[in-house]
């Protein structure tokens, strides 16, 4: 059975519930009428400098571990693809004014690009955006999280290596011991 991202993105609704980010909400539900068309986005979204700056961050959200993380699963252009073609422009204004200052929080805090930083620098200007000490950094880290973890999600590495897709789960078995779980399945 293939599957795709088209098919993974109308289920991703559930997963955020009401708080979903417009953009995702509009692509899910726009996939059941309509194709999303496959190529480069509409419009360039981010300048090099936030381009690389979402790229990085998005790997913090979902980093290399035994799996691919989310620039191996193609997340940066996914969300550049989905801000483009699937955003209204005010919807654009929290990712790019939270990279902004992101930006501006790295240069102050560590004297380099953010883009730059080292792994531990990057995770702690996510956590000052998380907790609200970065200007507009919780509407940012919201949208942005859902963005990652969508375009992860959708993607065929984060479908199939991830999880595990099994299109027939197989028998029920109450009493399987936890500790021999090795992945979570999806179907």
């Amino acid at each position: 059975m293939n599957i795709d991202r088209r098919a993974a993105l109308t289920g991703v609704l559930a997963l955020f519930g009401a708080g979903v980010f417009a953009p995702i909400a509009r692509a899910a539900q726009m996939t059941a009428t309509q194709m999303i068309p496959e190529g480069p986005p509409s419009v360039a979204v981010f300048t090099p400098a936030q381009r690389a700056l979402m790229t990085a961050l998005s790997e913090r959200v979902i980093p290399t571990t035994d799996t691919p993380g989310a620039i191996a699963a193609g997340v940066p252009a996914f969300i550049e693809k989905l801000l483009a073609d699937w955003a209204m422009p005010d919807d654009r204004v929290p990712i790019v004014a939270g990279l902004d200052a992101i930006e501006a929080r790295s240069q102050q805090d560590y004297k380099v690009a953010a883009a730059k930083a080292t792994p531990a620098q990057q995770d702690a200007l996510l956590t000052l955006a998380m907790n609200g000490q970065i200007p507009g950094g919780k509407t940012f880290f919201e949208a942005f999280r859902q963005l990652v973890i969508t375009g992860y999600y959708t993607s065929e590495i984060g479908i199939t290596q991830e999880r595990e897709y099994l299109p027939v789960p197989g028998e029920y078995n109450g009493a399987f011991p936890y500790s021999q779980v090795n992945k979570v399945y999806s179907a």
